[in-house]
């Protein structure tokens, strides 16, 4: 008969000790696993928009890279409000994140009275996909073939000309907005709901409208709307050809949109690290789709990203306060 020994009791506490110790470690384990699930992109705009485009080019990507599904959930409505703030309440744990724009992160503070939150600050920037300009395009019945002869027809026809945008303080109204402040004309705008200004501008009912290179560029090609200027301060490598405004006589002109990935305030700094990263990675691999879709590659540091926003928010407050544009 085996009889227990006076250390069989140190050796049990021991033994709790050591598995006490070891389940922490097993826990930090897992949290650095990332993603272990499938995770959840919201974007905050309908299917087939801009934002949808590039979102599902990049999470098809970032799942072959990290081995789980980044599945789109599409959140639209407010302007992009809606699918942001849901992210905003959301669990900071990397399985909810967003790919978001220009608008919702660095306009919608100004152009709404009672956000709720601040997108600068209760989301946390990860890395921003792509620069995508917007490009003036024209009716083909407008006699003009050139941005300069655009301008000079614009000012021919003061009150005459109208513009459609994709709704009040858009990036998509506000660089004509800025274009009628330098050229001194004032074209009529006509605000719409989302692609409903593009179909008017097809079918001849507006003379022209800023709109972003992916919503268009096939019009474009099929020589159904014509392209005569884009918004960056450079040329766009997928209209080449076609001037910047900046660079016929409207120097520091520059109104486009642009594109990246926000967690919750609070995600974990290995979700942001492993996700930058990774759409670092990606972005070369997708280049040459992105460009064909009408965007410009980005990428960098999450510091650089949100140096970024928060100047885009800064020179967008002051144009949206001087158009007087305030959310319906």
């Amino acid at each position: 008969m085996t009889h227990p020994t006076r250390s069989t009791p140190r050796r049990c506490l021991l033994l709790a000790a050591g598995l006490a110790c070891a389940a922490p470690l097993g826990l930090a384990h897992a949290q650095d696993r990332w993603p272990a699930r499938p995770v959840r992109v919201v974007v905050a705009f309908t299917a087939g928009g801009t934002t949808d485009i590039l979102a599902r080019a990049v999470a098809h990507k970032l799942g072959e890279k990290l081995g789980q599904p980044f599945v789109i959930d599409n959140k639209p409505g407010g302007g992009g409000n809606i699918g942001t703030a849901e992210v905003v309440r959301a669990a900071p744990n990397g399985y909810t994140l967003i790919v978001n724009s220009v608008g919702p992160i660095s306009i919608n503070q100004t152009l709404y009275k009672n956000l709720g939150y601040d997108p600068l600050v209760d989301l946390v920037p990860i890395v921003q996909i792509a620069d995508v300009p917007n490009v003036l395009v024209v009716h083909p019945s407008v006699p003009a073939r050139t941005f300069e002869e655009f301008v000079a027809y614009l000012k021919a026809h003061p009150g005459k000309l109208s513009y459609g945008s994709t709704g009040v303080g858009t990036s998509s109204h506000l660089s004509s907005y800025m274009l009628g402040q330098r050229v001194g004309a004032e074209p009529l705008h006509v605000p719409y709901k989302g692609a409903n200004a593009l179909n008017d501008l097809l079918a001849g009912r507006l003379q022209f409208m800023f709109a972003t290179i992916p919503s268009v560029i096939q019009h474009i090609k099929a020589g159904k709307l014509r392209a005569l200027a884009v918004s960056s301060a450079r040329p766009s490598r997928s209209l080449p050809g076609v001037p910047a405004v900046a660079e016929k006589g409207f120097p520091g002109f520059e109104a486009g949109s642009w594109f990246g990935f926000f967690g919750p305030k609070g995600t974990p700094d290995n979700v942001v690290t492993t996700l930058n990263r990774a759409v670092n990675e990606a972005l070369p691999q997708l280049q040459d789709q992105l460009i064909r879709e009408g965007a410009d590659p980005a990428g960098g540091t999450p510091q650089q990203f949100g140096a970024f926003a928060r100047k885009e928010y800064e020179k967008w407050k002051v144009i949206v306060q001087q158009s007087g544009a305030v959310a319906e």
